[in-house]
């Protein structure tokens, strides 16, 4: 007998998990699930791969298998919303798979496919509709969906949809939904303005965390590599050489520069794709399809296209931009070591990017080990380089002081010597991942923010 038989789950939903191969729920669905089929309001932090689409769809199918009759025309009883396309599309064949064999209707709105389909699924009603916001407000404006009648609400991945400007969306479906309903909202991140949005959405949640925000899994190991931004490319190009046919996911910051590498990558014979917002719904299911299939070994991705991927045989994760949000390192190198496998991290961190490392490294509480390289001082930065942050101004005169320690251990603080001399472009040395401010005598930070992916 397996934990789920005793957590009186309908036994036609157990013999389905089993069938799934889903024998022993995961400690985020051992924490939810319970909860969940009590009616409570759930907020649960777990970070990527942790099987958090099951923590809430096992106790939402395992609901509404109770429920009498059937849902009205246009009407939906449960409605899950995700940020990304990708990530709605897993979480209908997470539902899908759980719901087989039974009479409940699983239908998915997303953008990039046609919208008179769409309708068309939603003539008769469907007990569960995983949407993104965009579409689904398309939806409603045509009064094709009705939300009136659920019962049920999950935000999934609510960090991402706060990140891509989602707020104003989810007001405006969370008015029309009933106040008496259960609501869960799934994050891998809490930052502050989430628990204001859990205040406003959620009645007494109970709160379940599997993992503390920032910790990255246990299983993948992490480096650093201290390269100039010209010559990225190329250490990519070597270090993928050395494990070719091997599943890779490449993270770029900005769409065009995405695209352009994966160009680079292909011109060096490696099997590469690429996923951005610039490619249609039908280029970004292929490319992720090759990818699965190891047709293509080499995924090049911004962050927000990469939401949702859910592919377990992932190896290696390359930054080769570091992110501008700490959090999304954490997000992005939860891609690998997946339901309890190996995996390795490889971030590439240009002089300008210094900021954004020390900032992953105090979210994290490590000290990322040193690949190659130094890390960068102020005299090493480029004059005129703009750097990769957004929105901090960078502290004093040249690095002098406020020189922040490295978190975490084996980290140690860089040396407090003389100030970096007469322009030279000179490198010291320290203990790995510490670093020094890389002060710019106070000029603000305007530089190029992530592109919307």
């Amino acid at each position: 007998m397996s934990d789920f038989d005793m957590m009186g789950l309908p036994q036609q939903l157990v013999d389905r998990l089993n069938e799934m191969g889903l024998k022993d729920p995961t400690p985020i669905q051992k924490q939810a699930i319970p909860h969940a089929l009590n009616g409570r309001d759930v907020m649960g932090l777990a970070q990527t791969g942790t099987g958090k689409t099951a923590a809430f769809g096992v106790p939402l199918v395992a609901q509404m298998l109770e429920m009498p009759g059937r849902p009205a025309p246009k009407s939906v009883r449960g409605l899950v919303l995700a940020p990304t396309r990708e990530l709605a599309t897993q979480i209908s064949v997470n539902l899908r798979g759980f719901a087989e064999k039974t009479p409940l209707k699983v239908a998915m709105v997303v953008g990039g496919q046609s919208i008179n389909n769409q309708i068309k699924r939603l003539e008769r009603g469907v007990d569960l509709l995983v949407a993104t916001p965009g579409r689904l407000l398309d939806l409603m404006d045509r009064r094709a969906v009705r939300l009136d009648q659920a019962t049920f609400l999950v935000l999934d991945e609510a960090d991402q949809m706060l990140d891509m400007g989602f707020i104003h969306d989810l007001r405006k479906i969370a008015k029309v939904i009933p106040a008496e309903r259960q609501t869960m909202l799934f994050s891998a991140t809490m930052p502050k303005l989430m628990n204001e949005i859990a205040q406003s959405y959620l009645n007494r949640p109970i709160r379940v965390e599997v993992s503390p925000p920032g910790k990255a899994a246990d299983k993948v190991t992490q480096e650093v590599h201290f390269i100039a931004k010209s010559e990225k490319a190329n250490l990519l190009i070597e270090l993928l050489g050395k494990h070719r046919g091997e599943r890779a996911l490449v993270f770029g910051r900005t769409k065009h520069g995405s695209e352009k590498l994966m160009k680079t990558l292909v011109k060096a014979g490696f099997d590469a794709a690429s996923i951005h917002g610039n490619k249609s719904q039908g280029q970004r299911d292929r490319a992720i399809a090759a990818f699965k299939s190891g047709e293509t070994t080499v995924l090049v991705a911004t962050d927000v296209a990469a939401r949702g991927l859910d592919i377990p045989d992932v190896k290696h994760v390359y930054n080769f931009d570091l992110p501008n949000v700490p959090d999304n390192y954490v997000h992005r190198i939860g891609r690998t070591a997946r339901a309890g496998k190996d995996g390795a991290a490889i971030a590439f961190c240009a002089p300008e990017e210094m900021d954004e490392l020390k900032a992953i490294q105090k979210t994290m509480g490590v000290a990322i080990p040193v690949g190659s390289g130094r890390p960068w001082e102020v005299a090493d930065i480029p004059e005129g380089a703009k750097p990769a942050g957004r929105g901090r101004r960078r502290g004093g005169g040249g690095g002098g002081g406020g020189r922040p320690k490295s978190a975490g251990p084996g980290g140690g603080q860089q040396p407090q010597g003389k100030k970096p001399g007469g322009g030279r472009r000179r490198r010291r040395g320290g203990k790995p991942g510490g670093g020094q401010s890389s002060g710019q005598g106070g000029r603000k930070s305007g530089g190029s923010g992530q592109t919307a992916a």
